[in-house]
């Protein structure tokens, strides 16, 4: 938070949770690094990993909360510190839940090696996808920490980009399954894997959103692209 209060001990708060928030999202990234790691080259150490990391966040994601909490309890804010507290909220929720996507591609990675399912599908070729993913959660966190409205339209404007992935993905699939039924199980689990890839872009461009909110005081959420523009202004 840029502007100063009265109380340097609330500035100090509001700091420390800002503080967490980045370290979440960091674990966060990482964690979608060794997901794709774990797919393109069947490594089942670093699906478990992931796997391991899934608590951590879910453990972060209660404490930053309990954070929010005291600090409402204690400092009863208003305006836009109020909004700060109400959207960290929200991004901590974002980011748990984009965790939850990430752990569910390790699952379904372990599955995968664990079936001996055919190797020569294009999981490969979800890296470009996961490879945006990763670039919008990083450009999300910078974003927040820095409060930059023109950054977070940018990112927002990114999702599009994982979503042309994805369906260009799912027409290669499809040419696969018709090709050969044998190809239709496995390729179904790599269809399943590149939708949680699209889900944490998704949520990126949530915590994006919440960015806006905090600075401009406007929820944009299910708000046309042009209308949001308009916005920062």
């Amino acid at each position: 938070m840029s502007d100063k209060h009265i109380s340097s001990q609330f500035d100090t708060e509001l700091n420390s949770i800002s503080t967490h928030v980045l370290e979440m999202g960091g674990l966060v990234e990482a964690q979608l690094q060794q997901a794709m790691y774990a797919l393109v080259h069947l490594n089942l150490e670093t699906a478990d990993q992931v796997l391991e990391k899934e608590t951590i966040i879910n453990q972060m994601e209660m404490s930053i909360d309990h954070e929010i909490i005291s600090t409402i309890g204690r400092r009863q804010p208003t305006a836009r510190d109020l909004r700060f507290l109400m959207a960290i909220s929200r991004t901590t929720q974002n980011l748990e839940r984009a965790g939850d996507e990430i752990a569910r591609i390790a699952r379904m990675v372990k599955s995968i090696i664990q079936s001996g399912s055919p190797r020569n599908l294009p999981s490969s070729e979800l890296r470009v996808a996961a490879d945006l993913a990763a670039a919008m959660l990083r450009k999300t966190l910078d974003s927040f920490a820095r409060l930059d409205t023109v950054m977070a339209i940018a990112i927002i404007k990114q999702d599009n980009e994982i979503d042309d992935e994805y369906n260009g993905f799912l027409r290669k699939l499809i040419t696969y399954m018709m090709e050969d039924p044998r190809t239709i199980s496995p390729s179904l689990d790599l269809l399943f894997l590149a939708k949680s890839i699209e889900r944490v872009g998704d949520h990126a461009k949530n915590i994006a959103e919440q960015i806006i909110f905090i600075v401009k005081g406007e929820d944009i959420r299910h708000t046309p692209l042009n209308k949001v523009e308009s916005v920062i202004r």
